[in-house]
């Protein structure tokens, strides 16, 4: 039976060891880093290897290939990509050039990620950033109203569905204001519930409809005081599933970062219990794994329909496209400063 994790891999190819217990294990889906990233063919390689271990060849491998700080994928052999906010400052106030831009590069991304056999982009950033906040979001942002957040956001995750690759949206219910970084610490916010509705909230409001989200290891103290919306039964069930809409496949971010504390299977069974459909695991660790799987079951009833129904937007065949003339229009777009 299929676990309800996704979980990542130490290094380029897979150990016995990874081989044996992704067999025995069965996660749902992987997720790639730079660690395990050198050559295309590599990659492929290590995605193939990585479905036939759970005889799944429609598997979902994961990736955060944002561009600009967050780029797993980068030179000599795959292109560079801005961040988000240069998306937000192109064409002066034209916001149509803008969004179509911005489905571009996120096509141009999808048609990277599916040669290599990837089929899940950890984008598009829906944070809306607060000037008192840390700079872990900075850059990554779309820009800093919920509105072009949202709008732009929209056409990233559009481009690479017409790419084969399906978005994540994150980090829900919104980690713009965190004055820390979740990777290192737990961030606390304190705004009203009024304004997490004004500010946060509308960008994931208008991509409910996405087939997957991420959570944040952050804490609101006007949803719940005592637990960061990863393991909060209210901000999951009142906020994201109730407030915000949202009925794709919730994902938690990386159950090994800092903000988080308790052993990782107890990280794993509150994740699961308030309300997350799958729990993410990334840097590897054969033990940790093991003991996040302890925490975890069989992928099971709103859980796998959810899953299912998200591999099912996948594309058979994505749209017709010219990627010669689409990096040239690209680049234009970016007077040369991210051409390959």
């Amino acid at each position: 039976m299929t676990q309800a994790c996704i979980l990542g891999c130490s290094g380029l190819e897979l150990t016995p060891q990874e081989k044996a217990f992704f067999r025995d294990v069965r996660p749902w889906g992987f997720i790639l880093f730079k660690r395990n990233v050198d050559t295309p063919d590599q990659v492929r390689a290590l995605v193939e290897a990585l479905r036939d271990c759970i005889g799944r060849s429609d598997a979902a491998v994961l990736i955060d290939q944002e561009g600009g700080r967050v780029q797993r994928l980068g030179q000599p052999h795959w292109r560079r990509y801005p961040p988000g906010r240069a998306y937000g400052e192109l064409a002066g106030n034209d916001m149509l050039a803008r969004r179509e831009i911005t489905r571009l590069g996120a096509r141009l991304l999808a048609h990277d990620l599916a040669a290599v056999g990837i089929n899940v982009d950890c984008v598009p950033v829906l944070d809306v950033p607060d000037p008192s906040g840390h700079e872990i979001i900075g850059d990554r942002a779309y820009g800093d109203t919920p509105d072009a957040v949202g709008l732009l956001g929209r056409a990233a995750a559009e481009g690479l569905i017409a790419g084969g690759v399906l978005p994540v949206i994150k980090h829900m219910p919104g980690h713009g204001r965190a004055k820390s970084d979740s990777h290192l610490a737990l961030p606390v916010v304190e705004a009203s519930y009024e304004e997490l509705a004004e500010r946060d909230f509308p960008p994931f409001r208008m991509l409910s409809d996405m087939p997957m989200a991420m959570s944040a290891h952050v804490v609101y103290t006007a949803i719940d005081a005592k637990r960061p919306a990863t393991t909060s039964r209210k901000a999951i069930r009142r906020v994201i599933r109730g407030e915000l809409g949202f009925d794709g496949l919730l994902m938690t971010d990386d159950l090994s970062m800092k903000a988080l504390s308790g052993d990782f299977t107890d990280r794993a069974k509150a994740s699961l219990a308030a309300g997350c459909d799958i729990v993410l695991h990334c840097n590897g660790d054969m033990d940790e794994m093991k003991a996040v799987v302890a925490g975890v079951g069989s992928l099971s009833g709103k859980a796998q329909r959810r899953a299912a129904a998200a591999l099912g937007r996948i594309a058979r065949a994505p749209e017709p496209f010219d990627v010669e003339e689409a990096r040239a229009r690209f680049d234009a777009a970016f007077d040369g400063r991210y051409a390959a």
